[in-house]
């Protein structure tokens, strides 16, 4: 098992609009792309966010550039009080650490 942060060569969250935020992930090899790919569905992710799948808005393969785009539901809207992340730049690092088998 690796952690998810090793293997990607980027992992980025930003805001895609005030109800919305969207996590990057590049990966260098094909084949591990391909791996992640299949692995990192709504349901696994919603787990790793604790919530339910449906607020897993969706999950896109940008395959030219071995990315993967999830895009997932704001909790809070951006900017109303107690959202504590206003341009969602912190999202990701929750799959930081997430453990995967390697690639």
């Amino acid at each position: 098992m690796v952690k998810l942060g090793e293997l990607a060569k980027v992992i980025r969250s930003k805001n895609a609009g005030p109800f919305l935020v969207t996590i990057d992930i590049l990966l260098d090899d094909p084949g591990c792309y391909e791996k992640l790919s299949a692995m990192l569905t709504r349901e696994f992710i919603a787990k790793v966010y604790s919530v339910e799948p449906s607020e897993v808005v969706d999950i896109k393969r940008i395959d030219n550039l071995r990315a993967l785009k999830i895009v997932l539901k704001r909790k809070i809207p951006a900017g109303e009080p107690g959202d504590r992340d206003v341009y969602g730049a912190q999202q990701y690092a929750l799959l930081l650490g997430v453990e995967v088998d390697g690639c």
